[in-house]
């Protein structure tokens, strides 16, 4: 089963990546139409078809720049350099402490970082700036968020010293949670407690886009629930209270014209608004 997993990321080719991408994103859409959390009153396709535009730039930017990646992860198991490589494990245990690694390092930190750096974060808020969540939201990054999460994904590579069939597998799952994390779905409470103690769930990651912070700087995690937990980021709310996109971003041409969406980072930075009464979710 393991060496199944391991020989199948080895080869897997960019048909069947692209393959997990598009078939995530049909089935959560289903699901979505089926278990709603919001019966959100918008245009779906024109909303949709902004934020697969940015997809497709992060495929991209990915695809060319794949090389340097691949270079990378050859490079620390030839030189057995990175936390994986300095005793000898059995694969079985190299696949879920890796997982767990490159989703704390290309995940979890990546994201924490972008939210207390200021020019990170005019890159992320495009991500933030959808005021109707859905599993099309899960890639709406603008292309220079794609290269800092690029960045933050080699650096966990040497640090992991992670193989490329692990890279792979951590590409994939990532692109499969997030889109189930982003999803417009709520799930009963009963299976979203069981889910919710190891992987992110819709339920837990809906708060994250809230309009307004706190809330926004919590439940950062992308796989794995219990980084959000361990760092003290986690955060339980009442989601139908919530209200999607960016306070200082909520005019429509911030959140809908693409041109005007990829020129924002490079415009000054909003400071955050005070109010007068802390919410209450």
């Amino acid at each position: 089963m393991i060496d199944s997993i391991t020989q199948y990321f080895t080869e897997i080719s960019s048909a069947h990546r692209t393959l997990i991408l598009v078939g995530g994103l049909t089935i959560f859409s289903l699901i979505e139409t089926a278990l709603p959390l919001f019966s959100l009153n918008y245009k779906r396709w024109k909303h949709g078809g902004i934020n697969i535009f940015f997809t497709i730039t992060t495929i991209l930017v990915n695809f060319f720049m794949a090389f340097i990646l691949v270079k990378t992860a050859d490079w620390v198991v030839a030189s057995e350099f990175g936390l994986l490589q300095i005793i000898e494990l059995p694969t079985w245990l190299i696949l879920i402490l890796g997982l767990m690694l490159m989703d704390l390092l290309g995940a979890y930190a990546a994201h924490w970082v972008e939210h207390h750096v200021t020019w990170m974060w005019k890159f992320h808020v495009i991500h933030h700036s959808d005021q109707n969540i859905d599993v099309t939201s899960a890639n709406r990054h603008h292309p220079g968020e794609s290269v800092i999460r690029f960045a933050f994904t080699i650096i966990a590579t040497i640090i992991v010293g992670a193989p490329m069939w692990l890279v792979f597998l951590y590409q994939s799952m990532s692109v499969v949670l997030s889109q189930f994390n982003h999803a417009n779905i709520i799930l009963p409470a009963a299976i979203d407690t069981i889910l919710n103690k190891v992987i992110c769930t819709p339920n837990m990651h809906h708060v994250h886009h809230h309009y307004r912070q706190p809330y926004s700087d919590t439940n950062y995690g992308n796989i794995f629930s219990f980084w959000d937990r361990i760092f003290s980021t986690y955060i339980e709310v009442d989601n139908q209270k919530l209200v999607y996109g960016l306070d200082t971003h909520m005019d429509k041409r911030d959140a809908e014209q693409v041109m005007s969406m990829l020129a924002s980072p490079f415009k000054p930075y909003r400071e955050r608004i005070d109010y007068a009464e802390e919410e209450q979710l």
